[in-house]
């Protein structure tokens, strides 16, 4: 596995796991990869300095997999918590958001799809949207 600094055309910056360099470039010629904070698909490398092993622990700061596995469990929550509590408004998302923001809509917790156009216009025009985590892999599509 290697992990490479991520940034949006927006300098939204995250990181992503990938077997290989080739995987990301495969991921990112199918337009596979988006920033979970915008949804932009125009996702591109930052430079980083290599992890090199060595002697002695530097603080490289890499999740272990206890931790790991407790992040991916508390965004599968939080997933699981809009699904069953927010209205779902399918590609609409965006008008509808914007509506409640501007008190034409009633107010309530809503998600869906969005175009990054979209939420670049949502979050300009100072209108409270985030990303929801992905849902998590089907045992049957992780290798």
């Amino acid at each position: 596995m290697i992990r490479y600094a991520l940034a949006c055309e927006h300098d939204h910056e995250f990181e992503g796991w990938f077997g290989d360099s080739a995987d990301f470039d495969a991921q990112a010629a199918r337009g596979l990869l988006d920033c979970p904070l915008c949804g932009s698909k125009s996702v591109r490398k930052q430079i980083m300095a290599p992890a090199v092993a060595g002697t002695k622990t530097r603080g490289v700061n890499t999740p272990d997999q206890p931790t790991r596995q407790m992040m991916m469990e508390a965004m599968g929550r939080m997933r699981r918590h809009v699904e069953e509590n927010f209205d779902y408004v399918g590609d609409t998302f965006a008008s509808e958001a914007r509506a409640i923001h501007d008190g034409t809509s009633e107010e309530r917790g809503i998600y869906g799809e969005a175009t990054p156009e979209e939420v670049k216009g949502l979050l300009q025009d100072g209108v409270p949207v985030a990303a929801l985590p992905p849902a998590a892999p089907k045992k049957t599509e992780v290798n």
